[in-house]
């Protein structure tokens, strides 16, 4: 019998960005963009919510709003590493035994989107559990920016396991290809050990972190959802984020 999980829920956040200086604290309506994400993540009712924050403005903006942040190392060079400290900080005796790591930047992302990641961590071999959702617009299915999930779902599944990621268009001829959405659900022991790991050759080829744990025979699997959270990384993507969030 599996043992229930214990969720907490970590949203890394950093002021340094090239495309969108500042993102984090970019206001839509009166709020700053990384208190959204608090507050989706607060609505997803996994868990606590803690922002990992690399600059003090950020732990201030968050405490502000009622919510929890811890200040960790400005030099991180990813949101696992972050995370993976404030963990540390906030919990040291290993209360939570899985770790959401929500980004920073989806304002608009489904609460219920968050909670649908924990459905990997049903099957116990797994290590890891992620988003994805079936491309719809032909033009991402060659868009090196949208990531692709190699992964097969058996008729009336939304789990299955996540062979590979790729920025090309994999895999070959015709059937559906699935978007990567970058939320993962870890197992808090495959989250320390991951953070361990040196980068791999496919990880540095593909730029992308999640290549490192596949291969270094960790197990991912992918959750199946309908829509493809916004990610703002430009001013036009903030623009869109306001006017979702724009008071009804």
């Amino acid at each position: 019998m599996v043992s229930p999980m214990k969720p907490i829920v970590l949203i890394p956040s950093r002021l340094a960005a090239t495309r969108l200086p500042n993102k984090p604290l970019a206001d839509i309506h009166g709020t700053p963009m990384i208190v959204h994400v608090w507050r989706r993540a607060k609505e997803a009712e996994c868990g606590p919510v803690l922002v990992a924050c690399a600059e003090q403005a950020l732990v201030d903006a968050v405490k502000q709003a009622g919510g929890e942040a811890v200040l960790t190392d400005p030099n991180h060079q990813t949101g696992s590493d972050r995370i993976a400290e404030a963990l540390m900080r906030f919990d040291p005796k290993g209360e939570y035994d899985v770790v959401i790591n929500v980004q920073g930047d989806l304002p608009t992302i489904d609460p219920a989107a968050i909670r649908a990641a924990l459905l990997a961590l049903e099957e116990p071999a797994v290590d890891i559990g992620t988003l994805v959702a079936e491309i719809k617009d032909e033009g991402d299915r060659t868009n090196p920016n949208v990531v692709k999930c190699v992964v097969g779902f058996p008729p009336g599944r939304r789990v299955a396991r996540a062979l590979y990621f790729s920025r090309a268009t994999v895999p070959a001829r015709h059937g559906p290809h699935y978007h990567h959405i970058g939320l993962y659900a870890y197992r808090r022991a495959a989250l320390e050990r991951f953070v361990k790991l040196k980068p791999g050759v496919l990880q540095t080829r593909e730029s992308l972190e999640q290549l490192r744990a596949l291969e270094n025979g960790m197990r991912i699997d992918a959750v199946l959802v309908d829509t493809v959270p916004l990610g703002v990384d430009t001013a036009a993507e903030l623009a869109r984020a306001r006017e979702l969030l724009a008071p009804r």
